[in-house]
């Protein structure tokens, strides 16, 4: 009893077949073949002169063959700067169409492209520079009342001195070009207008499939970001599979408030629309509701990305009515995971499917299609996607029974190279058998539909009673005054661990310790209910990677003091 994207089954000794935690997805549709710049080089001969980018914050508007020309005159002018295939270029920059050119002018030269966070600052571009050895950064040089080259004179206050020359710096070692793109003569920066080398079509043809094209850092949620490595391959079929699920066309157009350095706003939302012939429009630089909401309908998109936080903000904005959405045929919900009872509100409004994954599977690995019942959409992260595997393991690596709870691991194409010289956190996670260990806790149902219910790190003991945080967390959120809740373990000497809650109540509302203990009775075990509730006006920033997660062990670290 065996079949695409359904449990594998076995027979036992009494005849019965016995159904386990683990799925082969489709493999009709065959994997693509090609490096990035040469699949993209047929799509710009098959759609030329058709739309592909539309930036509205720059007033940019580029086809396919626009586009093209752009990333070509960039490509030629790295080359004159010394880039060939395996340097570093790091993009520091927001939803700008320039972070688009670096996605295909990098792709074309087999520079790998390093997607840097525009939230980072001095400790984490200190560590992502030296970590992957990035050659150059391209940026703005402000962006909101960040400073960019601030950050970087940090680093190299004699920044000015450098014209018309490389960087030297004993910090940074391996930087040498900052190229930033406004019109600005800045000393110390190349201007990106200065870089463009009217020079024609250029491609190194020794590029394949399997080369490093991407390096992507994880968020950190249990410490320093690690340096993910992606090929052509990784990233080029994720995005192509993810658009085939949503049904993406030369007919869609692909609103992406998203960050681009993120897995899905790179990968789901640019790599998905190359593959599948879709338009893009980023409504603005950074994610803003109205800009959003405007862009949806001045351009007539057809699909809306956003993570769980971005919808609800559409949704809660007091002029969300105003607004004509009807042009809307589908979308994507990912990124971060959204208590049950947020997901049946945005999905009554929203026709979206859900993506589960992370950066180490470029990114996707289980999706929902938008025709699926809303009870997969708001309990699962759905069914294993084209040319992959995912298992549902014990501690032992034993493959589970359907229903029970174990880590979610995943094979196939989409599995990244490793960490950047890091063969030693690479095998942590990364077995001999191929797969992808992801720390994530799930369940699978008959159909092959995945629950994420925690993370492996996250889980509390209990006097022996092993507590899932993302339980007890989607049990509160059903309480009317719970905004968000997070759920920890402290320290205790009679049971090993105790439950703790850090609960934020909506506005205009209270809420005290006792609301929520009375609120728990007869209703979820009483070893589950928090032993400490505090109440925060929202989660502390120094507890929030720079992608917006929640890193447990630092509110933990908090709580124990």
């Amino acid at each position: 009893m065996k079949g695409d994207q359904l449990p594998g089954g076995i027979v036992d000794a009494n005849g019965q077949v016995k159904l386990y935690s683990i799925a082969k997805g489709p493999t009709s549709t065959p994997l693509l073949t090609d490096s990035i710049p040469s699949l993209w080089r047929k799509q710009v001969h098959k759609y030329s002169s058709q739309p592909l980018i539309t930036s509205r914050h720059q007033n940019i508007r580029w086809t396919w063959s626009d586009l093209n020309k752009q990333a070509n005159a960039f490509a030629s002018g790295l080359k004159k700067l010394g880039y060939v295939k395996g340097d570093r270029l790091g993009v520091w920059l927001p939803n700008d169409a320039e972070w688009t050119v670096c996605q295909i002018a990098t792709a074309k030269l087999g520079v790998i492209m390093v997607n840097v966070n525009p939230a980072y600052k001095t400790t984490e571009i200190k560590h992502s520079v030296n970590l992957v050895g990035i050659k150059g950064l391209v940026l703005t040089p402000q962006l909101k009342s960040t400073h960019y080259l601030d950050i970087l004179s940090a680093f190299i206050p004699d920044l000015s001195s450098f014209n018309n020359k490389p960087i030297e710096s004993e910090i940074l070692p391996s930087l040498k070009h900052i190229i930033q793109t406004t019109n600005d003569k800045i000393p110390g920066t190349i201007r990106y207008s200065d870089v463009l080398e009217d020079s024609g079509e250029i491609i190194d043809e020794s590029i394949t499939m399997d080369d490093p094209i991407n390096i992507q850092f994880t968020s950190g949620t249990t410490g320093q970001p690690k340096g993910t490595v992606l090929t052509h391959k990784n990233i080029l079929n994720n995005g192509y599979f993810s658009g085939q699920i949503l049904g993406l066309d030369e007919k869609h157009s692909i609103c992406v408030p998203v960050p681009l350095f993120h897995c899905f706003g790179c990968v789901i939302g640019n790599i998905a629309a190359f593959t599948n012939g879709s338009q893009l429009v980023y409504p603005s630089a950074t994610f803003d509701t109205l800009s959003t909401l405007e862009a949806v309908e001045k351009e007539k998109c057809t699909t809306l990305y956003g993570v769980p936080t971005m919808f609800i903000s559409e949704l809660q904005h007091p002029d969300y009515k105003k607004y004509n959405l009807s042009s809307l045929k589908n979308g994507v919900m990912a990124g971060s995971p959204c208590p049950i009872e947020l997901m049946k509100t945005i999905l009554t409004s929203y026709n979206l499917g859900i993506c589960y994954g992370m950066t180490e599977t470029s990114p996707v690995s289980l999706q929902t299609k938008i025709s699926d019942p809303l009870k997969a959409k708001c309990e699962t992260v759905g069914r294993v996607h084209d040319h992959l595997e995912v298992k549902v393991v014990d501690l032992q690596g034993n493959v589970l029974p359907i229903g029970q709870k174990g880590e979610l691991c995943v094979r196939g194409y989409s599995v990244m190279k490793g960490y950047w010289n890091d063969p030693k956190k690479t095998k942590e996670v990364l077995d001999e058998e191929g797969w992808m260990h992801t720390g994530d806790l799930a369940t699978m149902d008959q159909n092959g539909y995945c629950s994420i219910v925690g993370r492996i790190k996250d889980m509390i003991i209990r006097g022996g009673e092993n507590i899932f945080p993302r339980e007890v967390e989607e049990f509160y959120h059903t309480h009317p005054n719970v905004a968000q809740v997070e759920v920890i373990g402290l320290p205790d000497e009679k049971y090993g661990q105790d439950v703790a809650a850090v609960v934020v109540a909506k506005k205009g509302t209270t809420l005290t310790e006792k609301d929520l203990v009375e609120f728990s009775y007869e209703k979820i075990a009483h070893y589950k209910i928090p032993r400490h509730f505090v109440f925060v006006d929202k989660i502390p920033d120094f507890a929030m990677t720079a992608s917006g997660k929640v890193q447990k062990y630092k509110l933990s670290e908090l709580f124990k003091k």
